[in-house]
């Protein structure tokens, strides 16, 4: 049973940055690419950004983001420490979520408990 943990959500002001981590109960190897999503109250569940395994390339992993958060938030993976880290930076009001990780393994999808991210005006 893979299982997910998020950690490092909290209340900021708007421009300020924040670091996310998911935490993988066992070794990232075993998992292709890695997801962040994020759900605002009363809002759909959407994705935010990628990172694939870098197993497939020769210029490591790949990242990929939606345009809205394009430029300001980062998205690495450390296989060897089994953490994936999102450093979002010159955050907005409109940020404000909780925040998930995701990845498939053996064609079955994992979710962590989600992280709170509160950006204030």
């Amino acid at each position: 049973q893979v299982q997910l943990v998020e950690s490092g959500g909290g209340l900021v002001q708007a421009g300020g940055s924040l670091t996310l981590s998911c935490a993988a109960s066992q070794s990232m190897f075993d998992f292709n690419d890695i997801l962040w999503y994020r759900q605002a109250p009363g809002q759909k569940r959407e994705w935010v950004a990628t990172v694939s395994n870098g197993f497939t390339g020769f210029t490591g992993a790949d990242s990929d983001y939606a345009a809205s958060v394009e430029g300001r938030f980062t998205i690495s993976r450390d296989n060897n420490k089994n953490t994936v880290n999102f450093q979002m930076n010159t955050l907005k009001p409109e940020d404000t979520a909780v925040y998930y990780c995701n990845t498939n393994y053996k064609y079955r999808d994992y979710w962590g408990q989600g992280t709170q991210v509160t950006v204030s005006s």
